[in-house]
Protein backbone atom coordinates (compact mmCIF):
# COMPACT_ATOMS: atom_id res chain seq x y z
CA UNK A 1 0.00 0.00 0.00
CA UNK A 2 1.68 3.14 -1.20
CA UNK A 3 0.71 6.61 -2.33
CA UNK A 4 1.32 7.28 -6.02
CA UNK A 5 0.84 10.24 -8.36
CA UNK A 6 -2.77 11.36 -8.13
CA UNK A 7 -3.51 9.62 -4.81
CA UNK A 8 -6.17 11.33 -2.74
CA UNK A 9 -5.61 12.04 0.96
CA UNK A 10 -8.65 13.21 2.93
CA UNK A 11 -7.93 14.96 6.24
CA UNK A 12 -10.89 15.03 8.64
CA UNK A 13 -10.46 18.14 10.79
CA UNK A 14 -8.88 21.48 9.93
CA UNK A 15 -7.39 22.48 13.29
CA UNK A 16 -3.62 22.55 13.80
CA UNK A 17 -3.23 18.75 13.58
CA UNK A 18 -5.08 18.66 10.26
CA UNK A 19 -3.26 21.69 8.84
CA UNK A 20 0.11 20.31 9.96
CA UNK A 21 -0.72 16.96 8.36
CA UNK A 22 -1.46 18.69 5.06
CA UNK A 23 1.69 20.83 5.22
CA UNK A 24 3.91 17.83 5.99
CA UNK A 25 2.30 15.61 3.36
CA UNK A 26 2.69 18.22 0.65
CA UNK A 27 6.29 18.91 1.64
CA UNK A 28 7.39 15.26 1.78
CA UNK A 29 5.47 14.45 -1.40
CA UNK A 30 7.22 17.27 -3.26
CA UNK A 31 10.59 16.00 -2.05
CA UNK A 32 9.67 12.52 -3.32
CA UNK A 33 8.38 13.81 -6.67
CA UNK A 34 4.77 12.87 -5.89
CA UNK A 35 1.65 14.83 -6.83
CA UNK A 36 -1.10 14.29 -4.27
CA UNK A 37 -4.65 15.53 -3.97
CA UNK A 38 -4.92 16.66 -0.34
CA UNK A 39 -8.41 17.64 0.88
CA UNK A 40 -9.16 19.05 4.35
CA UNK A 41 -12.76 18.76 5.57
CA UNK A 42 -13.64 21.20 8.37
CA UNK A 43 -17.11 22.43 9.33
CA UNK A 44 -16.10 25.36 11.53
CA UNK A 45 -15.17 28.93 10.65
CA UNK A 46 -12.13 29.64 12.84
CA UNK A 47 -12.55 33.39 12.42
CA UNK A 48 -15.89 33.27 14.23
CA UNK A 49 -15.85 34.59 17.85
CA UNK A 50 -16.81 32.25 20.68
CA UNK A 51 -16.64 28.48 21.25
CA UNK A 52 -18.27 27.71 17.89
CA UNK A 53 -15.23 28.99 16.01
CA UNK A 54 -12.44 27.92 18.32
CA UNK A 55 -10.71 24.77 19.53
CA UNK A 56 -11.21 25.58 23.22
CA UNK A 57 -7.62 25.87 24.37
CA UNK A 58 -5.60 28.15 26.65
CA UNK A 59 -3.65 29.09 23.52
CA UNK A 60 0.05 29.20 24.42
CA UNK A 61 2.67 28.38 21.78
CA UNK A 62 5.99 26.97 23.00
CA UNK A 63 9.30 28.19 21.64
CA UNK A 64 9.88 24.72 20.18
CA UNK A 65 6.70 24.97 18.12
CA UNK A 66 7.56 28.50 16.97
CA UNK A 67 10.92 27.17 15.77
CA UNK A 68 9.22 24.25 14.00
CA UNK A 69 6.87 26.64 12.20
CA UNK A 70 9.90 28.49 10.91
CA UNK A 71 11.14 25.26 9.27
CA UNK A 72 8.19 25.76 6.89
CA UNK A 73 9.06 29.42 6.43
CA UNK A 74 6.01 30.29 8.54
CA UNK A 75 6.50 33.34 10.76
CA UNK A 76 3.60 34.23 13.01
CA UNK A 77 1.97 37.50 11.86
CA UNK A 78 1.87 40.24 14.52
CA UNK A 79 -1.94 40.23 14.56
CA UNK A 80 -1.99 36.50 15.45
CA UNK A 81 0.24 37.01 18.49
CA UNK A 82 -1.81 38.34 21.41
CA UNK A 83 0.95 38.66 24.04
CA UNK A 84 4.64 37.84 24.47
CA UNK A 85 5.01 35.78 27.66
CA UNK A 86 7.99 36.86 29.74
CA UNK A 87 7.27 35.46 33.19
CA UNK A 88 5.13 32.98 35.11
CA UNK A 89 4.07 34.21 38.55
CA UNK A 90 3.26 31.35 40.93
CA UNK A 91 0.81 32.25 43.71
CA UNK A 92 1.70 30.15 46.77
CA UNK A 93 0.21 30.59 50.25
CA UNK A 94 -0.41 34.29 49.83
CA UNK A 95 3.00 35.04 48.30
CA UNK A 96 4.30 35.23 44.75
CA UNK A 97 7.18 33.35 43.14
CA UNK A 98 8.11 34.93 39.78
CA UNK A 99 9.71 32.62 37.21
CA UNK A 100 11.26 34.75 34.49
CA UNK A 101 11.99 33.48 31.00
CA UNK A 102 15.45 31.92 31.38
CA UNK A 103 16.47 32.38 27.75
CA UNK A 104 15.40 35.63 26.00
CA UNK A 105 15.95 33.98 22.61
CA UNK A 106 13.19 31.39 23.23
CA UNK A 107 9.83 33.05 22.62
CA UNK A 108 6.54 31.91 24.10
CA UNK A 109 3.38 33.67 22.98
CA UNK A 110 -0.36 33.53 23.56
CA UNK A 111 -2.81 33.26 20.67
CA UNK A 112 -6.51 32.79 20.01
CA UNK A 113 -7.70 29.57 18.40
CA UNK A 114 -10.82 31.32 17.08
CA UNK A 115 -11.98 34.89 16.59
CA UNK A 116 -11.83 35.88 20.25
CA UNK A 117 -14.39 35.90 23.09
CA UNK A 118 -18.04 35.40 22.22
CA UNK A 119 -19.04 38.68 23.87
CA UNK A 120 -15.88 40.56 22.91
CA UNK A 121 -15.98 43.57 20.63
CA UNK A 122 -14.08 44.71 17.53
CA UNK A 123 -11.35 44.69 16.51
CA UNK A 124 -11.53 40.89 16.73
CA UNK A 125 -8.29 38.92 17.18
CA UNK A 126 -6.85 37.07 14.20
CA UNK A 127 -7.25 33.31 14.71
CA UNK A 128 -4.12 31.13 14.83
CA UNK A 129 -6.09 28.12 13.57
CA UNK A 130 -7.57 30.15 10.73
CA UNK A 131 -4.14 31.49 9.76
CA UNK A 132 -2.58 28.00 9.79
CA UNK A 133 -5.40 26.57 7.68
CA UNK A 134 -4.83 29.38 5.17
CA UNK A 135 -1.15 28.36 5.00
CA UNK A 136 -2.12 24.78 4.17
CA UNK A 137 -4.48 26.07 1.47
CA UNK A 138 -1.76 28.32 0.03
CA UNK A 139 0.62 25.33 -0.18
CA UNK A 140 -1.83 23.31 -2.25
CA UNK A 141 -4.40 21.70 0.06
CA UNK A 142 -8.06 21.90 -0.85
CA UNK A 143 -10.27 23.08 2.04
CA UNK A 144 -14.01 22.36 2.16
CA UNK A 145 -16.55 23.52 4.75
CA UNK A 146 -18.05 20.10 5.38
CA UNK A 147 -18.92 18.05 8.46
CA UNK A 148 -18.00 14.39 8.12
CA UNK A 149 -20.73 11.98 9.13
CA UNK A 150 -18.82 8.71 8.92
CA UNK A 151 -15.60 7.20 7.60
CA UNK A 152 -16.06 3.61 6.46
CA UNK A 153 -13.24 1.11 5.85
CA UNK A 154 -12.76 -0.62 2.50
CA UNK A 155 -10.31 -1.15 -0.31
CA UNK A 156 -10.52 2.64 -0.51
CA UNK A 157 -12.07 4.21 2.63
CA UNK A 158 -15.29 6.17 2.09
CA UNK A 159 -15.59 9.60 3.73
CA UNK A 160 -19.27 10.55 3.86
CA UNK A 161 -20.52 14.11 4.42
CA UNK A 162 -24.03 15.55 4.17
CA UNK A 163 -23.40 16.43 0.50
CA UNK A 164 -21.01 13.88 -0.92
CA UNK A 165 -19.06 10.68 -0.51
CA UNK A 166 -15.31 10.75 -1.15
CA UNK A 167 -13.15 7.72 -1.76
CA UNK A 168 -9.66 8.15 -0.35
CA UNK A 169 -6.36 6.35 -0.67
CA UNK A 170 -5.54 7.56 2.85
CA UNK A 171 -7.65 9.12 5.59
CA UNK A 172 -6.00 11.28 8.26
CA UNK A 173 -8.22 11.82 11.31
CA UNK A 174 -7.48 15.10 13.13
CA UNK A 175 -10.67 15.82 15.07
CA UNK A 176 -9.15 16.28 18.54
CA UNK A 177 -11.05 15.09 21.62
CA UNK A 178 -13.74 17.77 21.75
CA UNK A 179 -15.46 16.55 18.59
CA UNK A 180 -16.88 13.13 17.86
CA UNK A 181 -14.51 10.96 15.85
CA UNK A 182 -16.69 9.92 12.86
CA UNK A 183 -15.05 6.53 12.40
CA UNK A 184 -17.15 3.45 11.73
CA UNK A 185 -16.84 1.03 14.70
CA UNK A 186 -15.26 -1.49 12.34
CA UNK A 187 -12.03 0.53 12.50
CA UNK A 188 -11.62 -0.46 16.17
CA UNK A 189 -10.67 3.06 17.27
CA UNK A 190 -11.16 4.15 20.90
CA UNK A 191 -10.44 7.78 21.84
CA UNK A 192 -8.07 8.79 24.66
CA UNK A 193 -9.16 9.21 28.25
CA UNK A 194 -9.82 12.85 29.06
CA UNK A 195 -10.08 15.31 31.92
CA UNK A 196 -12.26 18.40 32.03
CA UNK A 197 -11.08 22.01 31.97
CA UNK A 198 -13.10 25.09 32.80
CA UNK A 199 -12.32 28.25 30.81
CA UNK A 200 -13.53 31.79 30.42
CA UNK A 201 -12.35 35.12 29.05
CA UNK A 202 -12.42 38.48 30.82
CA UNK A 203 -11.23 42.00 29.92
CA UNK A 204 -7.57 42.28 30.91
CA UNK A 205 -7.90 43.27 34.57
CA UNK A 206 -5.97 46.09 36.18
CA UNK A 207 -2.85 44.92 38.01
CA UNK A 208 -2.17 42.04 35.60
CA UNK A 209 1.12 43.04 34.00
CA UNK A 210 1.45 42.49 30.28
CA UNK A 211 3.45 39.36 29.53
CA UNK A 212 2.95 37.70 32.95
CA UNK A 213 1.04 34.44 33.25
CA UNK A 214 -0.31 33.99 36.78
CA UNK A 215 -0.50 30.40 38.09
CA UNK A 216 -2.67 29.31 41.04
CA UNK A 217 -3.14 26.04 42.93
CA UNK A 218 -5.33 24.25 45.50
CA UNK A 219 -8.74 25.94 45.07
CA UNK A 220 -11.43 25.04 44.06
CA UNK A 221 -11.33 21.37 45.19
CA UNK A 222 -9.93 19.08 42.51
CA UNK A 223 -7.84 21.84 40.89
CA UNK A 224 -4.45 20.74 39.52
CA UNK A 225 -3.50 24.25 38.45
CA UNK A 226 -5.11 27.38 37.04
CA UNK A 227 -3.73 30.04 34.74
CA UNK A 228 -4.60 33.68 34.17
CA UNK A 229 -3.11 34.30 30.73
CA UNK A 230 -2.79 37.71 29.04
CA UNK A 231 -4.18 37.86 25.51
CA UNK A 232 -4.07 41.38 24.18
CA UNK A 233 -7.13 43.23 25.51
CA UNK A 234 -8.31 40.13 27.37
CA UNK A 235 -7.16 37.52 29.86
CA UNK A 236 -7.92 33.82 29.57
CA UNK A 237 -8.82 31.89 32.72
CA UNK A 238 -8.00 28.18 32.40
CA UNK A 239 -8.63 25.68 35.17
CA UNK A 240 -7.44 22.08 34.93
CA UNK A 241 -8.68 19.61 37.50
CA UNK A 242 -10.65 16.53 38.38
CA UNK A 243 -14.39 16.78 39.05
CA UNK A 244 -14.37 20.58 39.13
CA UNK A 245 -17.63 22.14 40.44
CA UNK A 246 -20.14 23.55 37.92
CA UNK A 247 -19.22 27.19 38.68
CA UNK A 248 -15.49 26.48 38.92
CA UNK A 249 -14.38 29.78 37.37
CA UNK A 250 -16.48 31.86 39.78
CA UNK A 251 -15.32 29.76 42.74
CA UNK A 252 -11.71 30.19 41.60
CA UNK A 253 -11.96 33.99 41.35
CA UNK A 254 -13.58 34.28 44.77
CA UNK A 255 -11.30 31.74 46.46
CA UNK A 256 -8.16 33.58 45.32
CA UNK A 257 -9.56 37.08 46.04
CA UNK A 258 -9.43 38.00 42.36
CA UNK A 259 -12.93 39.48 42.27
CA UNK A 260 -11.38 42.72 43.58
CA UNK A 261 -9.87 43.17 40.12
CA UNK A 262 -13.41 43.64 38.79
CA UNK A 263 -15.15 46.29 40.92
CA UNK A 264 -18.23 46.21 38.68
CA UNK A 265 -18.51 42.41 38.77
CA UNK A 266 -16.74 39.76 36.73
CA UNK A 267 -17.66 40.28 33.04
CA UNK A 268 -17.39 36.68 31.82
CA UNK A 269 -17.19 36.84 28.03
CA UNK A 270 -16.83 33.28 26.76
CA UNK A 271 -17.16 30.19 28.97
CA UNK A 272 -16.55 26.58 27.95
CA UNK A 273 -15.59 23.23 29.49
CA UNK A 274 -13.26 21.52 27.01
CA UNK A 275 -11.71 18.09 27.45
CA UNK A 276 -7.97 17.43 27.42
CA UNK A 277 -6.50 14.04 26.54
CA UNK A 278 -4.50 12.31 29.28
CA UNK A 279 -3.78 8.97 27.60
CA UNK A 280 -3.17 7.51 24.17
CA UNK A 281 -6.02 6.37 21.94
CA UNK A 282 -6.46 2.73 20.98
CA UNK A 283 -6.34 1.74 17.32
CA UNK A 284 -4.97 5.06 16.08
CA UNK A 285 -3.71 3.58 12.80
CA UNK A 286 -4.91 0.92 10.38
CA UNK A 287 -4.67 0.15 6.66
CA UNK A 288 -5.20 3.50 4.91
CA UNK A 289 -6.01 5.32 8.19
CA UNK A 290 -3.88 7.29 10.62
CA UNK A 291 -5.00 9.46 13.55
CA UNK A 292 -2.92 12.50 14.55
CA UNK A 293 -2.96 15.17 17.26
CA UNK A 294 -5.04 14.93 20.44
CA UNK A 295 -7.23 12.24 18.93
CA UNK A 296 -4.17 9.94 18.96
CA UNK A 297 -1.89 11.22 21.74
CA UNK A 298 -0.66 14.51 23.13
CA UNK A 299 1.70 15.83 25.76
CA UNK A 300 0.36 15.76 29.30
CA UNK A 301 -1.29 19.11 30.11
CA UNK A 302 1.12 21.18 27.96
CA UNK A 303 2.05 22.06 24.37
CA UNK A 304 -0.76 20.17 22.67
CA UNK A 305 -0.26 22.14 19.45
CA UNK A 306 3.43 21.20 19.50
CA UNK A 307 2.48 17.54 19.89
CA UNK A 308 0.10 17.90 16.94
CA UNK A 309 3.04 19.11 14.83
CA UNK A 310 5.19 16.13 15.87
CA UNK A 311 2.53 13.46 15.33
CA UNK A 312 1.44 14.94 11.99
CA UNK A 313 5.04 15.04 10.80
CA UNK A 314 5.68 11.40 11.79
CA UNK A 315 2.45 10.19 10.18
CA UNK A 316 3.10 12.10 6.95
CA UNK A 317 6.71 10.95 6.70
CA UNK A 318 5.63 7.34 7.20
CA UNK A 319 2.91 7.62 4.55
CA UNK A 320 5.30 9.02 1.95
CA UNK A 321 8.50 7.11 2.74
CA UNK A 322 7.19 3.72 3.96
CA UNK A 323 3.57 3.20 2.95
CA UNK A 324 0.01 3.51 4.21
CA UNK A 325 -0.65 0.03 5.60
CA UNK A 326 -1.05 -0.86 9.28
CA UNK A 327 2.44 -2.39 9.39
CA UNK A 328 3.94 0.75 7.86
CA UNK A 329 2.37 2.99 10.51
CA UNK A 330 3.30 0.51 13.25
CA UNK A 331 6.95 0.76 12.21
CA UNK A 332 7.22 4.46 11.36
CA UNK A 333 4.52 6.22 13.39
CA UNK A 334 3.91 4.03 16.42
CA UNK A 335 7.37 4.61 17.98
CA UNK A 336 6.88 8.41 17.94
CA UNK A 337 3.55 8.10 19.76
CA UNK A 338 5.01 5.66 22.28
CA UNK A 339 7.85 8.11 22.89
CA UNK A 340 5.31 10.83 23.78
CA UNK A 341 3.48 8.37 26.07
CA UNK A 342 6.75 7.47 27.83
CA UNK A 343 7.61 11.15 28.24
CA UNK A 344 4.22 11.75 29.84
CA UNK A 345 5.14 9.27 32.60
CA UNK A 346 7.98 11.60 33.55
CA UNK A 347 5.46 14.44 33.46
CA UNK A 348 3.19 12.68 35.96
CA UNK A 349 6.14 12.22 38.32
CA UNK A 350 7.12 15.87 37.98
CA UNK A 351 3.66 17.20 38.74
CA UNK A 352 3.45 14.81 41.69
CA UNK A 353 6.83 16.02 43.01
CA UNK A 354 5.74 19.63 42.59
CA UNK A 355 2.52 18.93 44.53
CA UNK A 356 4.58 17.46 47.38
CA UNK A 357 6.93 20.48 47.32
CA UNK A 358 4.01 22.92 47.52
CA UNK A 359 2.69 21.17 50.62
CA UNK A 360 6.05 21.27 52.44
CA UNK A 361 7.03 24.83 53.49
CA UNK A 362 10.67 23.86 54.04
CA UNK A 363 11.03 22.38 50.54
CA UNK A 364 9.26 25.32 48.96
CA UNK A 365 11.48 27.82 50.77
CA UNK A 366 14.54 25.93 49.56
CA UNK A 367 13.26 26.19 45.98
CA UNK A 368 12.72 29.93 46.38
CA UNK A 369 16.24 30.37 47.70
CA UNK A 370 17.74 28.33 44.85
CA UNK A 371 15.90 30.44 42.26
CA UNK A 372 17.02 33.71 43.86
CA UNK A 373 20.64 32.50 44.12
CA UNK A 374 20.91 31.51 40.44
CA UNK A 375 19.28 34.69 39.09
CA UNK A 376 22.60 36.22 37.98
CA UNK A 377 23.87 33.11 36.19
CA UNK A 378 23.76 32.54 32.40
CA UNK A 379 20.35 31.25 31.20
CA UNK A 380 21.39 27.61 30.72
CA UNK A 381 22.73 27.48 34.28
CA UNK A 382 19.53 28.72 35.89
CA UNK A 383 18.48 25.13 36.48
CA UNK A 384 15.61 25.61 38.93
CA UNK A 385 14.15 28.43 36.85
CA UNK A 386 14.42 26.28 33.71
CA UNK A 387 12.65 23.38 35.45
CA UNK A 388 9.61 25.39 36.50
CA UNK A 389 9.51 27.46 33.31
CA UNK A 390 9.58 24.35 31.12
CA UNK A 391 6.99 22.53 33.25
CA UNK A 392 4.48 25.34 32.72
CA UNK A 393 5.30 26.18 29.11
CA UNK A 394 6.16 22.78 27.61
CA UNK A 395 9.45 24.21 26.27
CA UNK A 396 11.40 21.02 27.01
CA UNK A 397 10.47 17.35 27.24
CA UNK A 398 9.38 16.04 30.62
CA UNK A 399 12.23 13.57 30.48
CA UNK A 400 14.75 16.40 30.08
CA UNK A 401 13.10 18.35 32.91
CA UNK A 402 13.24 15.27 35.15
CA UNK A 403 16.93 14.80 34.39
CA UNK A 404 17.58 18.45 35.19
CA UNK A 405 15.74 18.12 38.50
CA UNK A 406 17.98 15.24 39.67
CA UNK A 407 21.20 16.63 38.21
CA UNK A 408 24.13 17.35 40.50
CA UNK A 409 23.75 21.10 39.89
CA UNK A 410 20.06 21.10 40.78
CA UNK A 411 20.50 18.97 43.90
CA UNK A 412 23.46 21.09 45.04
CA UNK A 413 21.48 24.30 44.59
CA UNK A 414 18.48 22.84 46.39
CA UNK A 415 20.70 21.58 49.21
CA UNK A 416 22.29 25.01 49.68
CA UNK A 417 18.78 26.46 49.77
CA UNK A 418 17.82 23.99 52.51
CA UNK A 419 20.88 24.93 54.59
CA UNK A 420 20.09 28.64 54.22
CA UNK A 421 16.48 28.08 55.33
CA UNK A 422 17.56 26.03 58.35
CA UNK A 423 20.06 28.65 59.46
CA UNK A 424 17.49 31.43 59.22
CA UNK A 425 14.58 29.74 60.90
Amino acid sequence: MRLVNGSRVVIVGGGPAGSFAALHLLRFAAEAGLRLEVIILEARDFNRPGPGGCNKCAGILSSTLIHNLQTFGLDLPPDVIQSELNAYVLHLDGSRLPIHRPDPARRNVSIYRGGGPRLGGPPFPHSFDGWLLDQARARGAGVRRERVRVVRPGLRPAVVTAHEGLEADLVVLATGVNSRAPLDPAWGYRPPRTEIMAQDEVPLPGGLLEGNVHIFFDYPPGLIFAGLIPKGRYANISLLGRKLPPDAVGDFLEGHDLTALFPDGTPALCGCTPRVAVSAAHGYYADRLVVVGDAAITRLYKDGIGAAFVTAEAAARTAIERGIGRKDFAAGYGPICRRIAADNLYGRWLFRMWAITRQAPLLLSAWRRAIVTEAGLPPMKQIHTRILWSMFTGDESYRQIFRLSISRTALWGWGRGMVHVWKNQ
